[in-house]
């Protein structure tokens, strides 16, 4: 399996443990990966409010860039996926914008056809690497562990645009992988509902509330950490779990995983080469935990 890699903005700043996770994983499961260097921010869902032709050209640029290696696009954020996602429907659906789009992309020597297949990481195990496959890496099961998912909302929404429609089995993708790692889902209302990101520099209190509503949710059904496919969620549900404790008027510790680093420890790569000791809320106890299985 070989897919071109777009790792996205924070990935490669702000939790740089997502990436080298990814690579570690990646490699266990015989995923090649031709990483995009060069590739633009997909806009995050706000540049395509304001100038929405510039979001879907810098998207298309990067669709184009995979496109001429012939392999399909792999990324590691929801926010990017969705975005990615949604400027794909658009350009497929009106040959007429997609060429308008390719006039923009000329200068640099590239052009879109509109048939680069985009999947997010969790696609990508869940689809192409497939349940019994992981399951045959597996060397250190997750035993009596407790994991709550939270998809955040790029990856669930909207719908039509992620092929929910055909394939509905994409709403349990993080509960059945958990699951095949041998952990225990921990089901709450909060897992698909926006982290409060979005609106972090906006209305500060009300992000951290959301955040802080939903990590207090999962820690009260027993979870023994979150796990996202996000790294913006990432950034809210671990780097501001302290200032939501105070938005929620209680205690949080709940240690919040990127997916490759929950997939890393079932498969029996190192903690340190995951990254787990440069997250936020300190993982020591649960990196314990992972020593026992």
């Amino acid at each position: 399996m070989k897919y071109a890699f777009y790792p996205g903005c924070v990935a490669k700043g702000g939790a740089p443990e997502l990436y080298q996770s990814t690579l570690a994983v990646t490699k266990a499961l015989g995923i090649e990966l031709v990483e995009l260097e060069g590739a633009a921010c997909t806009g995050a869902g706000v540049l395509s409010e304001r100038n929405p032709e510039l979001a879907d050209t810098l998207n298309a640029r990067t669709f184009a860039m995979a496109e001429r290696h012939g392999l399909p696009l792999m990324n590691i954020c929801s926010t990017c996926h969705g975005v990615m996602c949604q400027a794909n429907a658009r350009m497929q659906k009106d040959p007429a914008y997609l060429e308008r789009i390719n006039t923009h992309l000329a200068p640099e020597g590239l052009h879109y056809s509109g048939k680069t297949v985009v999947k997010h990481l969790l696609w990508v195990l869940m689809e192409d690497v497939g349940i019994d496959a992981i399951k045959a890496k597996i060397s250190k099961p997750l035993g009596d562990l407790k994991a709550a998912p939270f998809y955040g909302c790029y990856i669930v929404r909207p719908s039509w645009v992620l092929g929910y429609d055909e394939m509905p089995q994409r709403k349990r993708y993080l509960e059945d992988l958990i699951e095949a790692l041998g952990a225990e889902s921990v089901e709450y209302t909060g897992k698909d509902k926006c982290c409060g990101f979005p609106i972090l520099t906006m209305n500060r209190d009300n992000s951290l509330k959301m955040t802080g509503t939903h990590v207090l949710e999962a820690q009260d059904k027993g979870a023994d950490f979150m796990v996202t496919p996000c790294p913006l969620c990432h950034l809210n549900l671990d780097g501001s779990q302290v200032e939501a404790s105070d938005a929620v008027k209680a205690h949080l510790d709940m240690p919040v995983l990127h997916l490759p680093q929950l997939v890393g420890v079932a498969l029996g790569i190192e903690p340190k080469a995951l990254g787990l000791h440069k997250n936020m809320v300190n993982t020591r106890r649960l990196v314990e935990q992972f020593a026992k299985l």
